[in-house]
């Protein structure tokens, strides 16, 4: 078990030593202080866009998201169900409406995309069908995260302005449609599907499209592989940039109550919803990945760009990323020792 938490370790402190240069280029004056909220933007607008077009044009085919329709499914309600719990606490028992949406997206939203997936190749090995489901997970879900955290992001935020419930409800359709990362995760859907009318031919016995971006045009492909590869980076960064220790006194609570919820509260709830159902050493490697890591990145420039608190948001990334190194070795450990793994 201890190469398990050496493992943790190793997938979470990459994360945690980025999120510290940012803080370190800050307090020595490397950079001026709009710089970090540049990189907030770029980040927002281009890179992370960029990475989830990939993500969804990376699956195979749509047979993929049909053959772990069980487990999809389940995860979907998981999602949904967390999602509109936290809305309603949140709607009734925060105080502040910019931080309303940010605690709601802290309950559902996990960083699968970086620790998850890495996470899930050394808990399943030589395992294909656990890889199978993962990708599958990812490749559906980071979209649904994505819209669902315009939605959050949204709906407690006004102009000051008296509007009905339909002008609402049309301003957060509108502003979900146009927000760049929902652009981005469209715009694979859209390339997927276009992908899968184009006739394909056998290789090395696997049926592949006659014309790929990646085998074709290959140039293009790795100028959107190495954008969308600085969207995390640049992330971190910026967050290490805009975080500020003097914020965690006045702040304790709503980071102690995201915290606990996301790496511990709603993993441990989905693992043993999961366990009772039958699912086992093919899903939950993928669960974990899923539900077990802390928040996304990713949530913090969008905060940012959509008139948040960023800094609660900043707060909650940093504070799930240290912790999630105990509690997923405790959750490994805890599958271990029921025969799941």
């Amino acid at each position: 078990m201890l190469s398990n938490f050496l493992f943790t370790c190793n997938a979470v402190l990459p994360i945690i030593l980025t999120i510290l240069t940012g803080y370190v280029l800050k307090t020595l004056g490397v950079f001026r202080g709009d710089f970090f909220t540049l990189l907030n933007k770029l980040s927002f607008r281009c890179c992370l866009p960029t990475m989830l077009f990939l993500n969804v044009y990376g699956i195979s085919n749509l047979d993929e998201i049909k053959n772990y329709g069980g487990i999809c499914l389940f995860a979907f309600v998981i999602i949904m169900v967390t999602f509109i719990i936290a809305s309603v606490l949140a709607a009734i028992f925060v105080k502040d409406k910019k931080q309303k949406g940010v605690m709601t997206q802290a309950a559902y939203r996990s960083n699968n995309a970086i620790i998850g997936l890495s996470l899930v190749m050394s808990l399943a090995g030589e395992n294909a069908k656990a890889i199978g489901v993962v990708s599958v997970l990812t490749a559906v879900f980071i979209p649904l995260f994505n819209i669902l955290a315009v939605i959050s992001l949204t709906m407690f935020i006004d102009d000051g302005k008296t509007v009905s419930a339909k002008e609402k409800i049309m301003s957060t359709l509108r502003k979900t449609a146009t927000n760049p990362l929902i652009i981005g995760c469209g715009l694979g859907f859209v390339f997927l599907l276009i992908r899968a009318l184009i006739p394909t031919h056998v290789v090395n016995g696997a049926e592949v499209p006659v014309f790929t971006m990646k085998e074709n045009i290959p140039f293009l492909y790795k100028t959107l592989h190495t954008i969308g590869g600085c969207a995390t980076p640049i992330a971190l960064i910026a967050l290490g940039g805009n975080f500020a220790f003097s914020a965690v006194a006045r702040l304790k609570t709503l980071i102690t109550i995201g915290t606990l919820t996301r790496i511990i509260i709603v993993p441990a709830v989905t693992l043993v919803a999961a366990r009772i159902l039958g699912f086992g050493e093919n899903e939950f490697p993928a669960l974990i990945a899923l539900f077990g890591t802390p928040v996304a990145v990713s949530s913090v420039p969008m905060a940012t760009e959509m008139g948040n608190d960023a800094e609660l948001a900043g707060q909650i990334v940093v504070w799930t990323s240290v912790f999630s190194a105990v509690t997923l070795f405790a959750t490994i450990f805890a599958c271990t020792q029921l025969g799941i793994f």
